[in-house]
């Protein structure tokens, strides 16, 4: 069994049962973070201030950013951008639900609560990774860190803030009840490779430990403010691990892709040169 301390080696030196659990790490993470990214977008120019609306782009940013971080590392193993992305099926995808759902319109606490929930488990699988076995996602990793720590902190705020007031705390209740549900996929397996993933020390905590983090984090903040998390709660219907998702993807892949399509392209499109960026 591998450890933290083991180096699988590069992208050519790894066995089948390495690549395979090493591209399923790499497809949770760069899925999740590809779809929030898009998620986000909705809520520039309609958040409730220029600062948070200027704060919801720049994470919209960062996600964005961090999934191309981890798609590139994907592509080291044959893939190309567009087949991963432009080319690909919306069955193909295997985030979470929670990052697809469309936000409740003019319901800002959705956003905050969303972002809080998803956030956390971001922070918890970073610490994961960390010190990964693959030299690859612990170099990303310390990359990304340091944004998601203000991710986390921009969430909670505005709870913090909203709670004060009395019509608002219902709204954030009910976004949690909600939402909560979607945000256990985060902790769904992809496929069975996952015993693979812990065992060869790609990641340094199991599923189970994960959520276990992150529900008590979430909980004590929470109940601290004097909400109700609904820890009960069971795992949504649609999962997304499984490539299983809600009616709510697929018109929003149609969205991302319709561009490329629309201008009969066959590659992605380079504005800047690696070496210039």
């Amino acid at each position: 069994m591998a450890t933290a301390d083991t180096n699988l080696g590069d992208p050519g030196d790894l066995d089948e049962r390495e690549r395979q659990a090493v591209e399923a790490q790499l497809f949770r993470i760069a899925d999740d973070e590809y779809v929030q990214a898009e998620r986000y977008t909705f809520w520039q120019v309609r958040a409730p201030t220029l600062e948070s609306d200027l704060a919801v782009a720049n994470n919209s940013q960062d996600e964005l950013g961090h999934a191309r971080l981890w798609y590139e590392a994907i592509q080291q193993f044959g893939y190309t951008e567009e087949s991963l992305l432009f080319e690909s099926n919306p069955e193909d995808f295997q985030h979470s639900t929670l990052v697809e759902l469309p936000f409740k319109k003019g319901d800002w606490a959705d956003a905050v609560v969303r972002a809080y929930l998803y956030d956390v488990a971001e922070d918890i699988r970073l610490s994961a990774l960390e010190n990964s076995s693959y030299e690859i996602i612990r170099d990303r990793t310390s990359t990304i860190q340091g944004e998601e720590d203000y991710h986390v902190e921009h969430a909670q705020s505005w709870i913090e803030r909203m709670v004060l007031d009395d019509d608002a705390v219902g709204r954030v209740q009910a976004a949690l009840n909600r939402l909560y549900p979607y945000a256990l996929t985060l902790f769904e397996p992809v496929g069975d490779v996952e015993s693979d993933i812990e065992a060869f020390g790609i990641r340094t905590m199991s599923l189970d430990e994960m959520h276990t983090a992150w529900e008590n984090r979430v909980e004590e903040f929470l109940t601290g403010l004097n909400l109700d998390v609904p820890t009960d709660a069971e795992v949504a219907e649609h999962i997304g691990r499984d490539n299983n998702h809600t009616d709510d993807w697929a018109p929003l892949f149609e969205e991302m892709t319709s561009s490329y399509r629309n201008l009969d392209r066959n590659k992605a499109t380079v504005i800047m040169d690696k070496d210039n960026e």
